[in-house]
């Protein structure tokens, strides 16, 4: 294979070293995404990224070649890598080879793809989310495309030239990773640099909005990613005999040499041997040594020196001038130097071990040379600049004259500082002092690695933090209902006093959660690495460094949708879903419930003043979420933000009755559900506050539940769950009161429908790993309902046990073993108790007339008709205030969450708290798949979606999807 590329070449400028070669296989051109035609398929290959190209293509190939994307990159950003998995139909995005056979990671919020071997070689390039820069003007801002190339979604079309720009055999084409627009190689620098964020743009929080303190702490730990941080090596470098990557002809091989027989092994050496070559490991410096990570190259055992030097670098992908470099012999006594005419039959071998080189830098031979220091978030219009400097050059002289170069001569450089970025699977940043030499750490990071030295960049950046001094920490998992004085106590000693924060507030009583806040980053940081490792009570805290959000670069027009997934509901789903939109959206918009709750984003948003929230779970997250809402409503400026739902959960009740469905089963693309909430309408949803009150006798510690009052209660026979305190209020309750409130968004039941909802419970709390999955968990309740047909009755004769009121009415009971009161026409899983439409003396039911429906149910035969469809239940009436007297110890429940009630008087009445909900647009139809762009084209408009206005909302047809 010749090399062709030179000075000359019109792709040199993308850093590709192209060498013709004749494929005998089908090959695809990676600019164009066509076959390479002809009996003998002759194209280009880049020797170091392996970018094939067609004879035709040569000249017009825009796409960098993985040893310079690196240098190309204005503001770095580390990608948040996922666990090491197999992908099928994917490419990696440093070597351009299939994923489909090689373990691969991916990026949890950008489409990057690369061998596990590759990672090293892996561009910091992910999206850059918190661009917010004080003093810049909204109208100032200009949201450029974010593109990556290859691994397109099936279907793509060019939204230049409009053809299929998607390939299944290679890595081509490119998609904008924020508005989702695709193109091809050819069309994408035709395509104008704004980008408006497509069709999601009405819910997009958009990045210059979001501003992240200047820390060291990755995103990872900010937006809740949980990856495990291990420095793993790859069995092919632990065995010191397989490279840990490999840009030779070889690799492949090398891979199959490692798990092949010893006939095999034998076959291949002797090929070798036939065709005269050497495969050498290749060090770059002693870090690589330590780790033992090395890269391999093939050579002819009668190459010159000089050729395999050129080797060396390509496979470490260093571009640099080859006469700054040299090679030693790492198993010679003292680490000699390779020397012509012969450097590779000179080369000592260890048994067992193939010859290995060490790559040096020639730092004794260079007393000066040139940096690069690029602006960082400075306003200026240049990349980078490059200074001049030698052995006594100091980091302060560096900053006088990149300030002179950047214009900034208005500035001292006390204003200033100057920090080492290093590339190196991430991105680290190190502050320099004023007298260190910027030469001399160049050459100590060549000794170590030369592919840091490389990769190391000089940054300027004012010393004061542009985003100023506060940095809020969320903490959680501390005991609820504590005084405020003794959560600053337990913080402090945890900390010490020489870490205390600033300030602390809100703190959020009911939920042992709380934010504190510090004016110092670097005492900020250190309390967040403190707090995350220690433990109270022998439960680890929980800790969260929180985004700031600006109002005033929120674009007009635009209501941000706040997310929030509940990993754990139902079919477990939620891990896809949360992976899928922190691509679709910006990642600081979407929260893991199990990270701390809903509280964090909440806070988060609360200077928003029009945004909407996205639940993904179940009936009881629903309650959840509008429960914090409720609590920290008062302190936000928007109160009330209208609520969509993705239904993972096992009843979905109230997902159902507004058009949600029955439970998303993983089948409809996550772009679509955005969509729909796009276009929702928004409706009123009543909450009533269910009062227990006790009769006045000796506590029974085994049959009250706790309320999650100020006032603490004993715990009932089933032990308080974290469930349970999510859904109950701050009761205002006396030391006379044992007065116990709850908020019901969906319904209240006494009788045999709680004691089968009790009875699942505590199936589940015993085994929690089995109940993964809506199928399960239906057919566990079948189970019990089938139990409680043949076994004792435990609320026989229900009505002579309850007394009822209705607005003041004592109400005569039928004979029932259950009571349901319905604030919405879907139960146990989309049934509905009330019925269909009959001239009767009830008014039309909904949920936003301010009256509950009160059905009865005569036993678990009839609750299963119910949920059959083949029976309605009895009407019993309605109302809207309704008491009721217990006689017994009886089984309730409050949206799902169920316990035995001692006797008591109930009181259910309207709320005064508030609950805007969003309604899926009826009749709107499955999207297919077709166009998976996010982009609308300009001039175009959505047509409208067909609705029935006529239609009641709570029809009972609307169950059914």
């Amino acid at each position: 294979m010749a090399s062709v590329a030179g000075p000359t070449d019109p792709t040199a400028a993308h850093g590709h070293s192209f060498g013709k070669k004749t494929f005998h296989k089908p090959t695809y051109c990676h600019h164009c995404g066509d076959m390479l035609w002809g009996l003998i398929q002759q194209g280009f290959i880049c020797e170091v990224c392996n970018f094939v190209v067609h004879d035709r293509c040569f000249k017009t190939v825009v796409s960098p070649c993985s040893s310079i994307a690196a240098s190309l990159i204005k503001n770095p950003v580390a990608h948040c890598w996922s666990e090491p998995f197999h992908h099928k139909r994917k490419f990696c995005n440093v070597c351009r080879k299939r994923l489909d056979d090689n373990v691969s990671i991916h990026c949890e919020i950008c489409d990057y793809f690369v061998h596990t071997e590759c990672q090293d070689f892996a561009v910091a390039d992910c999206r850059e989310n918190a661009t917010y820069l004080p003093g810049k003007n909204l109208a100032c801002v200009r949201h450029e495309h974010h593109w990556r190339e290859g691994n397109l979604p099936s279907n793509s079309k060019c939204a230049l030239c409009k053809k299929t720009c998607w390939t299944s055999e290679c890595l081509s084409g490119y998609r904008c990773e924020w508005c989702g627009m695709t193109c091809h190689a050819s069309c994408h620098m035709n395509i104008p640099p704004e980008c408006t964020f497509g069709i999601l743009e009405p819910i997009y929080l958009p990045p210059h909005a979001i501003s992240i303190p200047r820390t060291e702490v990755p995103m990872e730990a900010i937006i809740g990613v949980q990856v495990r941080r291990k420095e793993t090596l790859s069995p092919r470098s632990i065995s010191e005999e397989f490279s840990s990557g490999d840009t030779g002809r070889y690799k492949d091989e090398e891979f199959a040499q490692a798990h092949a027989g010893g006939r095999d092994r034998d076959k291949q050496n002797k090929e070798r041997d036939d065709r005269d070559e050497e495969v050498i490991k290749v060090y770059d410096g002693n870090n690589s040594l330590r780790r033992r990570i090395f890269r391999t190259i093939v050579v002819q055992r009668q190459s010159q020196l000089r050729h395999v030097l050129i080797l060396a670098l390509r496979a470490h992908h260093i571009t640099k001038d080859p006469n700054n470099f040299y090679l030693t012999d790492l198993y010679s006594p003292d680490e000699t130097q390779l020397q012509d005419p012969t450097p590779v039959p000179n080369l000592h071998h260890k048994e067992g071990k193939r010859p290995a080189v060490f790559l040096r830098f020639r730092d004794r031979d260079n007393d000066k040379g040139e940096v690069r220091v690029f602006p960082g978030k400075l306003q200026v219009s240049q990349a980078f600049c490059t200074v001049p400097v030698d052995s006594s050059t100091t980091v302060a002289d560096l900053i006088r004259e990149s300030l002179k170069f950047f214009g900034f001569h208005e500035y001292g450089c006390e204003d200033f500082r100057c920090s080492e970025i290093l590339l190196d699977r991430g991105v680290t940043e190190r502050v320099l002092s004023w007298n260190e030499r910027p030469w001399e750490i160049m050459k100590q990071l060549g000794r170590d690695s030369i592919r840091q030295m490389e990769l190391m960049r000089f940054y300027l950046q004012l010393k004061q933090d542009p985003h100023g001094p506060n940095v809020a920490l969320f903490v959680g998992n501390l005991p609820p209902n504590l005084s405020e004085r003794n959560y600053e106590n337990i913080l402090t000693e945890l900390l010490g006093k020489e870490n205390k924060f600033s300030n602390i507030g809100p703190i959020y009583y009911e939920y042992g959660s709380m934010v504190i806040t510090y004016e110092d980053s670097e005492k900020a940081v250190r309390a967040f690495y403190i707090l995350r490792e220690s433990r109270y009570e022998d439960k680890h805290l929980l800790v969260m460094l929180l985004p700031n959000l600006e109002p005033s670069m929120i674009p007009h027009g635009v209501q941000p949708l706040l997310i929030f997934v509940n990993v754990k509901s139902g079919g477990c789903q939620g891990l896809e879903l949360i992976s899928s939109f922190r691509k679709l959206l910006n990642p600081y918009q979407v929260f893991d419930l199990d990270n701390g709750g809903p509280l964090p984003g909440l806070y988060v948003f609360r200077n928003i003043q029009n945004y909407r929230i996205l639940v993904c779970g179940g009936d009881g997250t629903i309650g959840w979420v509008l429960q914090c809402l409720d609590n920290v409503g008062q302190d936000s400026q928007c109160s009330s933000p209208a609520c969509a739902i993705v239904p993972l959960g096992t009843g979905n009740d109230l997902a159902r009755v507004l058009r949600w469905g029955p439970g998303y089963t993983g089948g409809e693309d996550p772009l679509n559900l955005l969509r729909d909430v796009i276009d929702a309408e928004e409706i009123r949803l009543d909450r009533w506050t269910v009062v227990f009150h006790p009769e006045d006798k000796p506590d029974d510690g085994n049959k009250q539940v706790n309320s999650s009052g100020k006032k603490r209660q004993k715990l009932s026979k089933l032990k308080l769950t974290n469930e349970q305190i999510k859904k109950q209020v701050v009761g205002a309750s006396t030391s006379e009161d044992n007065s116990q409130i709850f908020v019901m968004n969906n319904y209240f039941g006494i009788g045999i429908d709680a004691d089968l909802c009790l009875d699942f419970h505590n199936a589940r709390e015993e085994n929690p790993n089995k109940f993964n999955s809506r199928l399960h968990n239906k057919s566990v309740y079948v189970k019990m309902g089938l139990r409680k047909m043949v076994g004792p009755k435990m609320c026989k004769d229900l009505h002579k046990e309850v007394r009822l009121e209705v607005d003041g009415k004592l109400v005569e009971l039928p004979q029932v073993e259950g009571i349901i009161i319905l604030n919405i026409l879907s139960w146990g899983s989309g049934a509905n108790p009330w019925g269909p439409e009959k001239e009767d003396q009830f008014s039309k039911p909904n949920h936003w007339d301010g009256m509950l429906e009160v059905v009865g149910v005569t036993g678990v035969v009839h609750l299963g008709q119910i949920q059959s469809g083949l029976r309605s239940a009895m009407r019993i009436a309605q109302g809207g205030h309704i008491k009721i007297h217990l006689h017994s110890d009886i089984p309730v429940q409050v949206d799902g969450e169920p316990w035995v009630q001692s006797p008591c008087d109930v009181v259910v009445l309207k709320s005064a708290l508030k609950a805007t909900m969003l309604k899926k647009m009826k009749g709107k139809m499955k999207r297919r798949n077709t166009e998976p762009t996010m982009l609308v084209s300009p001039g175009t408009q959505l047509a409208p979606l067909p609705t029935n206005e006529g239609d009641s909302p709570t029809d009972p047809n609307n169950v059914t999807f």
